[in-house]
C-alpha cells in the first residue's frame, strides 16, 4: 500500500509538521507500507519532495531559495511570485502535482499536518472528494477539533463541566474601552486570565495576563488577534541591526504574526520583511501616530478562560474494532511556566509522568470523560484531549475540566500519543499501522467508495495476519547504564530500536545492564526521556491504572503488535 505522508502545510504548525513528517517515514512498516512524501508549502502546493530535503533542520533551509542575505522567510514573503517564477522555486525541491493525480501516487494519505486548513476538516474534504481514504478523524471530528470556542460549549453539554468564558470579536475590540474591558473581565474570570487564538494549535496565540496591568493586557489580546503595534518613537530609535531583528521576528510562526501583513492604516499588503522596514522608516519619517501591522490569517475573535489551578494533563483516545473509544492513560504535564508553545516544546524545564500523580479513582474519572468527549463529539480513529485535575478542596472532590481536543496529535518520537500507547504495548510503528488501518475502517463507515475501501482493508489485513505467522529472529541491542556515555547510549539504542522495528525483518529487544544485572527493557521504558528515568522505573509494581487500561485495550495491542 503506497501511503502519502503530508507534512508541511500552511498553518503556523508547519514546523512542527515537517518535524512530524520525518517520523513517519522513518518509523511507518516498511514490510505493509511504501511511503511517498508529500510536502504542502506555505501556498497549499502539494509537492512529491527529494527525500535527503527531509534532513535539514528547518523548512526555510531548503525552501524557497532566500534572495535576501539579512532575511530567512517562507515561501509567502516572496509575494505574489509569476506561475513561472513559483515553478522554479517548487522544481529545485521536487515535481508538482495536483490533487487529481493524487491516486497515480499513493492509495493513502497519512496527516501530518496541523492547524488551520490541515486540522479543521479542509484538506479531509479535499480527500474525500478525490476519494483518498486519510488517517485521523474524519470531517465532523476535525471541524470540532479545530475551534476552542465551539469546544468549550460542546463539552459543557456532554458532561455538565462549568468553565468561566467569554468571547469577544476584532470589531468590538477596536471600539472597547479596554480598561472598561479589563475591569468587567476581572469580575466575570478573576485574575489570571487565559487569551486565547481559538483556531490554534501547539499553544501558539495562548497568553496568560496574570496581573492587574492594563498594558500587559492590551498586549495579549493583539498578540492573540495576531495584530502588532510599532510606535514611531521606538522605530526611530532602532539601529539597523534591531530593525532588521524586529522585521525577522515576525516570520517566527511559533511566536511571531507571520507574514504577509496588513498596514491597518495604509492598507498596503507586506509580504517581505524589507518590504516592513522601508515601510515604517517611511511612516516613521511622516508622521508620530502608531502603526498596526495585521497577519492577513488574523483570527476575528479571542477567547478568555478562566485560569484554572490543578494539575495539568493529556490523554489519548483510541478506538477497538467495533469503533468503541478506550482512553489511553493520562500524561501529566507539569513545572509548565508560561503554557505557552516554547514553554511546553522546547523548554528543557517541562516534565512529564503517566499517569496523573492522583489517586487511582481521578484517573479513572479522566479517563471516563475524555472517552464521553470523544465520542459524543463525533471524533474517531484517534484524538489527544487536554484538560485539569482541580484539588481536592473542603470535602469535595476535585474536578476535570477538560479543553482543546487535538485531532491530529503531535507526531514526533516523544509525542504525549506515542508514549501513551507504548503503555498498552504498541511501538511508533505499530501504532503508525493502528493509524493507518483504524483510519481505512472509519472511512468505510462515511458510507463513500466503501467497496473499494473494504478491499484495500482486507488487503491490508491479510499481510498483516501473514507476517504476524512467521517468527522473527530476535536482535539485542545492549545499554550498559554505567559505562561512560550512556545518555547518549540511551539515546542511539532507542533510535536503532525504531529502525530494526519499522524494517520489520528482526524483533528488536533493548537490554538494559546495570549493577543488578542484565534485563530486557518492557516497551514502555524505551519511550522514557533519560537513562536516568528508566533506572528509577525498573523493578517498579505497574501502575494500577496501566493494567486496567491494558486490560481494556488488549485486543487493539494483540492485532498490532
Amino acid at each position: 500500500m503506497k501511503i502519502g505522508i503530508f507534512f508541511g502545510g500552511p498553518s503556523r504548525e508547519r514546523e512542527v509538521s515537517f518535524a512530524g513528517g520525518r517520523t513517519a517515514l522513518t518509523h511507518l512498516d516498511q514490510s505493509l507500507f511504501q511511503p511517498v512524501m508529500v510536502f504542502v508549502d506555505g501556498l497549499g502546493n502539494f509537492i512529491l519532495i527529494r527525500e535527503e530535503l527531509l534532513n535539514e533542520k528547518s523548512i526555510r533551509d531548503f525552501y524557497p531559495e532566500q534572495t535576501d542575505p539579512r532575511f530567512r522567510v517562507y515561501i509567502e514573503s516572496l509575494g505574489g511570485l509569476p506561475a513561472e517564477e513559483l515553478e522554479r522555486q517548487i522544481t529545485r525541491i521536487g515535481r508538482r502535482i495536483k490533487p487529481e493525480e493524487f491516486k497515480a501516487h499513493f492509495d493513502f494519505v497519512f496527516l501530518a499536518m496541523h492547524g488551520p486548513d490541515c486540522e479543521d476538516g479542509a484538506i479531509q474534504g479535499l480527500l474525500e472528494w478525490y476519494k483518498i481514504p486519510y488517517s485521523g478523524p474524519g470531517l465532523m471530528g476535525s471541524a470540532v477539533g479545530i475551534n476552542k470556542i465551539l469546544q468549550n460549549e460542546l463539552i459543557a453539554l456532554v458532561n455538565g463541566q462549568e468553565k468561566k468564558t467569554s468571547v469577544l470579536g476584532r470589531e468590538a475590540w477596536d471600539k472597547a474601552d479596554k480598561a472598561v474591558l479589563f475591569g468587567s473581565l476581572q469580575s466575570l474570570l478573576g485574575l489570571p486570565i487565559v487569551v486565547k487564538a481559538p483556531h490554534q494549535g501547539s499553544s501558539i496565540g495562548v497568553v496568560i495576563v496574570r496581573d492587574n496591568h492594563l498594558d500587559a493586557f492590551i498586549q495579549a489580546v493583539d498578540q492573540c488577534f495576531f495584530r502588532l503595534q510599532v510606535r514611531p518613537e521606538v522605530w526611530k530609535s532602532y539601529s539597523e541591526e534591531q530593525k532588521i531583528e524586529f522585521a525577522q521576528e515576525i516570520t517566527e510562526l511559533d511566536s511571531g504574526i507571520g507574514y504577509p501583513v496588513v498596514n491597518e492604516q495604509t492598507g498596503n499588503l507586506l509580504a517581505h520583511p524589507a518590504d516592513l522596514v522601508q515601510e515604517l522608516d517611511t511612516l516613521a519619517e511622516a508622521s508620530a501616530a502608531p502603526v498596526f501591522l495585521v497577519s492577513v490569517h488574523a483570527e476575528d475573535e479571542v477567547l478568555f478562560e478562566e485560569f484554572i489551578s490543578g494539575q495539568e494533563f493529556s490523554c489519548g483516545v483510541i478506538q477497538d474494532e467495533n469503533g468503541d473509544a478506550v482512553a489511553l492513560p493520562p500524561t501529566e504535564v507539569y513545572n509548565v511556566t508560561s503554557f505557552d508553545f516554547k514553554s511546553k516544546y522546547q523548554s528543557n524545564t517541562t516534565r512529564k509522568r503517566i499517569p496523573v500523580e492522583t489517586s487511582l479513582e481521578h484517573n479513572r474519572q479522566i479517563q471516563l470523560n475524555v472517552t464521553e468527549v470523544f465520542r459524543r463529539l463525533g471524533m474517531n480513529v484517534c484524538a489527544r484531549i487536554d484538560g485539569f485535575l482541580t484539588p481536592d478542596r473542603d470535602g469535595e472532590p476535585g474536578r476535570v475540566l477538560l479543553h482543546d481536543p487535538n485531532t491530529i496529535p503531535g507526531m514526533s518520537p516523544a509525542s504525549l500519543i506515542f508514549k501513551q500507547m507504548a503503555e498498552i504495548g504498541l511501538n511508533v510503528t505499530q501504532a503508525i499501522t493502528y493509524l493507518i488501518r483504524q483510519s481505512l475502517r472509519e472511512r468505510i463507515r462515511t458510507g463513500k467508495d466503501t467497496e473499494t475501501l473494504r478491499r484495500q482493508l482486507a488487503d491490508l489485513d491479510a499481510r498483516m495476519a501473514a507476517r504476524k505467522s512467521r517468527t522473527p529472529a530476535q536482535e539485542e541491542i545492549v545499554v550498559r547504564a554505567e559505562a561512560e556515555g550512556a545518555a547518549d547510549a540511551w539515546a542511539a539504542a532507542k533510535s536503532r530500536y525504531g529502525q530494526l522495528s519499522a524494517q520489520g525483518v528482526v524483533k528488536p529487544v533493548v537490554v538494559l545492564e546495570n549493577g543488578s544485572g542484565r534485563q530486557i527493557l518492557p516497551l514502555n521504558l524505551l519511550f522514557k526521556d533519560s537513562i536516568t528515568e528508566v533506572l528509577e522505573m525498573v523493578g517498579k509494581p505497574i501502575h494500577p491504572l496501566i493494567a486496567e487500561t491494558r486490560e481494556r485495550a488488549a485486543d487493539i495491542t494483540e492485532r498490532y503488535s
